[in-house]
């Protein structure tokens, strides 16, 4: 498949549902897999393909979503730091309505520009040289996809010599938290479909421990209608084989070692760190903050930032959706007091999110 249009061939997209429904029959019970992709979710839905599944397959959304995953105690930080005296924060749109304790980030800068919507992190560092007398701070939020820009703003802002320039890094490092599902007793998985641009990144022998370890199929995705069926098929005939290998359907980008400049980037100014997310709680190793060398450029040092506990709202369920234990229409609050107009969790908040997703595109 060369063109886009090929993607999205309701002829080939036929002919591997009825493939993945002849193999389906073969199983001998039904089996759950999980996408761990806020791209694949919103994908899976808008072209329908829980809808086309056999009864024997079952999907559920992981925490693929970086502003789902980002705990209420983080949110809190860049809400304390956006309205103290003289600091501009610089963030992401999806993260602006997340709401936290303090509030949301659109709140902290009603009636002024104490928050500044980017597009690309460089963008805090050009303001932060046009504008000296200010305090420039970028909320660092993502997967491994956006974490290598994150520290190449901070690189570049060291190549300035700039000093008004600081990264609040919550970035997440996703294998962590697979493993960290793979080991949870309430959740049961049999097989993970990978995301596409963050294995881009990190490259899929950072999934080689569900091979060995969990003897789990998993299978690296692209976001369109054939590839999203094509890495369905290929889990499906891994399980029907009883195989349990890292496979990758995304050939067109990901490759088993990744990119090797973008993790020199990453390993240059962060450290992996000791991480709390949204739902799983602290998992090992599944972060990022900044390294030793550039803790001039490190936020949580920069400032006397308190420290703030993480608590869902009452009634929120954002914890159990990103653990694929109850979906979005199982919370009291989905379509009633949460909507995307007016959310209560951070699921309903991104466009990536498992119940803005459901509330679009699921059945009403």
């Amino acid at each position: 498949m060369k063109f886009i249009d090929e993607f999205r061939d309701p002829e080939i997209a036929k002919k591997i549902i009825a493939k993945i429904h002849r193999s389906a029959e073969k199983l001998d019970k039904k089996k759950t897999i999980m996408e761990i992709c806020g791209g694949h979710t919103v994908a899976l839905f808008k072209f329908g393909i829980h809808e086309l599944l056999p009864e024997k397959i079952k999907l559920v959304s992981g925490p693929g979503c970086p502003v789902c995953v980002t705990p209420n105690n983080i949110i809190d930080k860049a809400v304390w730091l956006a309205k103290q005296p003289n600091i501009k924060l610089f963030s992401f749109g999806d993260m602006m309505r997340v709401p936290g304790s303090l509030g949301t980030l659109a709140d902290a800068s009603a009636g002024g520009e104490k928050v500044r919507m980017i597009y690309s992190p460089m963008q805090a560092v050009d303001f932060a040289v046009k504008n000296p007398e200010s305090l420039c701070v970028l909320f660092g939020v993502g997967f491994e996809t956006t974490v290598p820009t994150h520290a190449a703003a901070v690189l570049a802002a060291q190549k300035l010599g700039l000093k008004n320039f600081s990264l609040l890094s919550a970035g997440k490092l996703t294998p962590p938290a697979m493993h960290a599902l793979l080991e949870d007793e309430k959740v049961k998985l049999d097989a993970f479909v990978a995301p596409g641009h963050v294995t881009t990144i990190i490259g899929a022998n950072a999934y080689k421990f569900i091979e060995k370890d969990f003897k789990k199929p998993c299978v690296v995705s692209g976001f369109e209608l054939c590839d999203l069926l094509e890495s369905l098929a290929k889990i499906i005939d891994q399980l029907v084989n009883n195989e349990h290998k890292v496979e990758i359907q995304y050939t067109r980008t990901v490759t088993f070692e990744g990119n090797k400049k973008a993790q020199k980037i990453i390993q240059d100014v962060l450290t992996v760190a000791d991480t709390e997310w949204r739902g799983l709680g602290k998992i090992p190793k599944s972060g990022f903050k900044v390294n030793d060398n550039f803790s001039d450029f490190n936020a949580d040092l920069a400032f006397d930032i308190p420290d703030f506990h993480s608590e869902e709202p009452a009634g929120c369920r954002c914890g159990d959706v990103l653990k694929g234990i109850c979906i979005p229409e199982e919370c009291g609050l989905f379509g009633k007091k949460c909507t995307p107009e007016h959310p209560v969790g951070p699921c309903m908040v991104s466009s990536e999110g498992s119940c803005g997703a459901h509330y679009r595109f699921g059945k009403k």
